[in-house]
This record gives structure tokens, C-alpha cells and sequence, in this order.
């Protein structure tokens, strides 16, 4: 039975493949569940880590770090509730509270709908009803379907929902990524788009993960996906230049034997770091980097570097290019773990302006050494914050249909004002402490149409039960 390493079950020897190169075919036929067509039909053998990969029944090092108690859960799901109730105001108003609670982590069970309300694929998609079952129902230019068949089984080999070639994880892919050649044929398919897309997937249905990699493709890395890569070495040179400021011993070391930075960051900033780091670590970035945009991946790329070639000492085993280069590939795990990643991300100074200042230096030097850049690509949007200004959505186009109704414990309205009042003072209020709900938290979550609250006798008032399975996140 195959075995996964650590994180994400990518350390097959598929995983080194070039990001434009492909191989055999896959199968397209469907035989029955994912699982069962590779053999693990049986439950008592197929055994999966809480974020759907399979493993041997032998527990991962890390499989209990990070948990959060579920009461502290079950309070961070009413916040993320009452957030998306009302998203276009907390955007306005309270966009900074909304970033904390992104770096603290999405709560698994709401983490599909909050990262399309925070790309804007939520927007988008109502904007153009009926969309995506057009480019769905459309055969799809032969050239790219080919190309996107035999790229299908590499994408996450050892997750329950992509295990069995022509499984249903499989269809959805193909579907999404068809989709995207048919949407923008002018750019078509990039085999670093299907990881990111996989991810969607993980988290949502196919019609929201094709808008989710819209928006990730044209509003947070435009450019990466078109022929020639011209974006990403142009962020290649970027990062190069922000690691001369941030560590100056990598920046010179790396300088010093002529390694260029397409040559190392090309998979972690074209996949969002989902093909390199452990899972729980790609989820919170993931969650950061919806929410504050590009500066979160040059932040974990810079900290990375910081962290192997950071000191004279790190560098005594790697004198030459070839052991740098194999130093880069190999990220000791102490670095890459989420709580140690994620702080060491949120305490880097590296702001938009910074990354915009260095953009435009590196623009002018492209253009002295190579000419104009043949790639037209949009101004990218920096976070959630900038794609919400650039086109305000409608209430309409923000209005939930949710498929659970939650009615929440009973708070006296004293409480929840006291609280409120004292997380205004101190900046956003801790999750770990036992709070009251929110107002709105103290009525029923209701889908369009529903005529009535849930009985009382299915209510889970005082229950400190989370919304989400312990063990796998879902979407609603």
C-alpha cells in the first residue's frame, strides 16, 4: 500500500517532473468509487490522514499538533458565519479583524466558502449565471485536452479524492481545467494551474473552484500561466531583490555561485507552495494568501531561504551550486511546520509597497537587458481588500445559500455588546477564551426559501460540538 512521506503525497517520482512536461495518458474510464478502483476498496485497509490522504495506519509525527479544542472552533465558525453574512461591510470596516482571523486559520469546515468570498470567486460567479455549464457542456480544443488528460493522475497521487484514475476528483479536474482553456483560449493550460486547482477542489465543488482559479490566475498571479513564464521570472528577480534586504548572507551566497531564482522558486510560487510544504502548513498559507495576496508567497519563500542559507554555519554544507540546489529541494520540516511558518510569515516586514517599488525597478531593468515584455498581463490585486474596491459586489451577488441551518447558543444582548466593546479596545479579542455569540448568531442561519426556523427539538443550542467533522475538511 503506498505510504505518504509528510504533508501532501507528493514525493513520488512524478513529482519532479517539469511543470510543462507530461507523459502517458491516463485512463479516462470511471470504475466505481476512487478508492476502490486502486484497490482500497476495503474500509478496514484504506485508512486516510484528516485532510483525505492515505497513509498505512501508522500515524504522522504531526497528526495531533495544532488541534484546536472545539469549543474554541465551534466559537471561530459563528465569527466566520457572521462574517459572511455581512462580508461586504466587514470589508469596509473591518478588514483588519478579518486578517487576523485568516492568520489564526480558517475554520475547516467554512474554509471552501471563505476562500471564495475572499478571491471574489463568489462574486464573479453570480455575475455569470450559467457560465461555466457552457464552457462545461463545450468538447474543448483537442490540443489542451490532451495535454490535461495526461496531467490528471500526477496531481496529489496519494489523496483519497484523486487516487483512482478517471474517479470522480479526476472528472471534476478535467472539467475545471477544460473550463479555464475555453474561458481565456488566448492563455490556455499550464500544468501549474492543475495543483491549484486540485486544491480548490479539495474544498469546493467544481463550478466554485473554476471561479476560485479565475480569480487566482487573473487577479492574484497574473501572468504566471502564460507562454514564456515572463511573470514569474520577473518575480523571480523580485524576491531575489527583497532577500538582499531581508538576508543579506543567502542573497550573496546565492550570488556568489550564480544560482538564479527561476531555478528554485519557479513550483513554489506558480503551485502556492501546495506541492512543497505539509498540508496543514499549505491550508494556512493558503488562508493568508487569499486574504493579503502575493506578498504571503514571497513571504514564505524569503523565509524559507532565510531559514536554510541564513548563516555562515548553514552554509558550510552546501559550497557549491549543485548542493544549494539540493538544500532548496529538501526543506528541513522544522521550517516548514504551520505554527512556526505562519509566525515567522506574519512577522516578515515585506509590504505591498515594497513589492510594488521593486516591480517596477525590476520593469525598467527587464526592459534595458530584454525588451519589452511580450506578456500583457493585468495589474495584480493585493488581497481581498483590493479586489472587493476594484469591482464592489451587490448584495445580491453576495447573498449565501447555505445548506445547514445553525442556531447558536443563547447570549443575553448585554454580553454580546460588553464583548464586542472590549474587542473594539483591544484590537480583535482572543479565540482561545469561552466568548458569547454574536446577535446574529442568536437566530437561525436560514437557506433562500426556507419557511421556518429548525424545530426545536434539532437545535444545538449549548453544544460545544463544531460545525465541521474533526477529522476532514468539507464545504457547505
Amino acid at each position: 500500500m503506498a505510504r505518504i512521506e509528510q504533508g501532501n503525497g507528493l514525493h513520488s517520482a512524478e513529482s519532479s517532473t517539469s511543470l510543462r512536461s507530461t507523459t502517458k495518458t491516463a485512463d479516462d474510464s470511471s470504475l466505481g468509487s476512487d478508492s476502490e478502483v486502486n484497490g482500497y476498496a476495503n474500509s478496514g485497509e484504506r485508512q486516510t490522514d484528516r485532510y483525505g490522504f492515505l497513509r498505512d495506519g501508522q500515524q504522522c509525527a504531526d497528526e495531533s499538533a495544532g488541534d484546536i479544542p472545539p469549543e474554541v472552533l465551534r466559537q471561530r465558525e459563528g465569527k466566520w458565519l457572521e462574517m459572511l453574512s455581512s462580508w461586504d461591510k466587514w470589508m469596509a470596516k473591518k478588514h483588519k479583524k478579518v486578517k487576523l482571523r485568516c492568520q489564526k486559520g480558517i475554520p475547516p469546515s467554512l474554509r471552501g466558502r471563505a476562500w471564495l468570498y475572499l478571491s471574489g470567486g463568489k462574486v464573479k460567479k453570480e455575475q455569470n449565471p450559467g457560465k461555466f455549464q457552457d464552457l462545461d457542456s463545450q468538447p474543448g480544443d483537442p490540443k489542451w485536452i490532451d495535454v490535461i488528460h495526461r496531467d490528471l493522475h500526477r496531481q496529489f497521487p496519494f489523496h483519497e479524492m484523486f487516487v483512482a484514475r478517471g474517479g470522480h476528483g479526476q472528472q471534476d479536474l478535467f472539467r475545471v481545467l477544460k473550463a479555464y482553456t475555453l474561458y481565456r483560449p488566448e492563455e490556455g493550460y499550464c500544468q501549474a494551474q492543475a495543483p491549484i486547482a486540485a486544491v480548490l477542489l479539495m474544498h469546493m465543488p467544481a463550478e466554485e473552484a473554476f471561479w476560485g482559479l479565475v480569480q487566482i490566475c487573473e487577479k492574484y498571479l497574473p501572468g504566471y500561466y502564460s507562454v514564456g513564464l515572463e511573470a514569474i521570472q520577473l518575480d523571480g528577480e523580485i524576491l531575489f531583490a527583497l532577500l538582499k534586504r531581508v538576508c543579506p548572507v543567502a542573497f550573496r551566497h546565492l550570488k556568489k555561485h550564480k544560482l538564479e531564482p527561476i531555478l528554485y522558486m519557479t513550483e513554489w510560487f506558480m503551485c502556492a507552495f501546495s506541492r512543497t510544504l505539509p498540508w496543514a502548513s499549505v491550508l494556512r498559507v493558503w488562508d493568508m494568501f487569499l486574504c493579503e495576496g502575493v506578498k504571503i508567497i514571497f513571504r514564505v519563500g524569503l523565509v524559507l531561504l532565510k531559514c536554510m542559507l541564513g548563516s555562515q554555519e548553514k552554509l558550510k554544507s552546501c559550497q557549491g551550486l549543485y548542493e544549494t540546489m539540493s538544500l532548496l529541494k529538501v526543506i528541513e520540516p522544522r521550517y516548514m511546520q504551520d505554527n512556526f511558518l505562519v509566525r515567522e510569515v506574519i512577522e516578515l516586514q515585506v509590504s505591498e509597497r515594497d513589492i510594488e517599488r521593486e516591480h517596477l525597478a525590476q520593469l525598467r531593468q527587464w526592459k534595458e537587458t530584454r525588451g519589452d515584455l511580450k506578456c500583457k498581463s493585468p495589474p495584480r490585486m493585493h488581497g481581498a481588500k483590493a479586489i472587493i474596491t476594484a469591482d464592489p459586489p451587490s448584495r445580491q451577488d453576495l447573498r449565501q445559500r447555505p445548506t445547514i441551518i445553525v442556531e447558536s447558543p443563547l447570549a443575553s444582548k448585554s454580553d454580546v455588546q460588553g464583548r464586542e466593546e472590549t474587542e473594539e479596545k483591544t484590537g480583535g479579542g482572543n479565540d482561545t477564551e469561552a466568548t458569547s455569540p454574536p446577535p446574529e448568531m442568536t437566530k437561525p442561519f436560514l437557506s433562500p426559501g426556507d419557511p421556518s426556523p429548525l424545530p426545536k427539538r434539532t437545535s444545538i443550542q449549548g453544544s460545544n460540538e463544531s460545525l465541521s467533522s474533526a477529522e476532514h475538511d468539507t464545504y457547505l
